[in-house]
């Protein structure tokens, strides 16, 4: 198979690196289609554990240093993971998070890995949204898209009949409670808005709305900052069950 640059409406995606390309091998081995080598990487020490995965799971091992630098630019790209896209369904019964029309792959991407790290694997995403398979979202999360459960709605109105029982707290620069005083009941959801815009006026009628005390020397926070200060707070204890 002879790939192009990435799409979004193609079939596949990929991971560029050998740090993402593991974290496809160790977490999704079975959508992987092909891997792609570069013999600049032929000593590198994680290349030499993608060969054992790839190995272990007759995963097809291709050395093409052509197509590796048509489908990335840089230089020190010594892997490319192939992988089939798929969908994943959200666990109805621990907390989520949703973002409203997010539109920076960068940003979803650091989302991604910061729900990892703080031990959440649930993300909705209201379209219009960010494709969590350009390669820029995959970078940027450092494999952590394949332990993160994604699911895309057309609405909010989809996702709140599907999820009833979740609590709903929409974070917006006004809202009625500040975060060091919120109490947060299991299961519940953290909304936020785009990075241009935040959330409608109307989401002031969902659920609890909540605010981040900042200076007033920047008008809001990066979207990605946001959601990591918004769900360690949650998480570190004023949750009640």
């Amino acid at each position: 198979m002879r790939y192009k640059k990435y799409t979004r409406d193609a079939p596949h995606a990929y991971t560029f690196g050998v740090f993402p390309t593991l974290e496809l091998l160790a977490h999704q081995p079975g959508r992987v289609v092909e891997v792609l080598l570069h013999s600049s990487g032929v000593r590198n020490a994680g290349v030499a554990k993608i060969r054992a995965l790839c190995e272990a799971a007759t995963i097809p091992l291709t050395h093409d240093d052509k197509l590796i630098e048509r489908l990335e630019a840089r230089e020190d790209t010594y892997a490319i993971g192939v992988f089939r896209k798929y969908e994943t369904a959200l666990d109805p019964a621990v907390n989520h998070l949703v973002l409203v029309n997010p539109s920076d792959m960068g940003n979803l991407g650091t989302i991604l890995r910061t729900l990892l790290g703080f031990g959440r694997r649930d993300l909705a995403l209201i379209k219009p949204a960010a494709d969590i398979f350009d390669p820029r979202a995959v970078r940027a999360s450092m494999g952590a898209l394949f332990q993160v459960n994604t699911t895309y709605y057309d609405s909010f109105e989809t996702y709140r009949n599907q999820f009833p029982q979740h609590h709903l707290h929409p974070f917006m620069t006004d809202g009625a409670c500040s975060l060091p005083d919120a109490v947060f009941t299991s299961p519940y959801a953290l909304i936020f808005g785009s990075e241009s815009s935040g959330l409608p006026a109307n989401f002031h009628n969902v659920g609890t709305t909540i605010s981040i005390p900042q200076s007033a020397a920047v008008d809001s926070l990066n979207l990605a900052v946001a959601v990591a200060v918004s769900v360690y707070e949650a998480e570190r204890g004023r949750v009640s069950h």
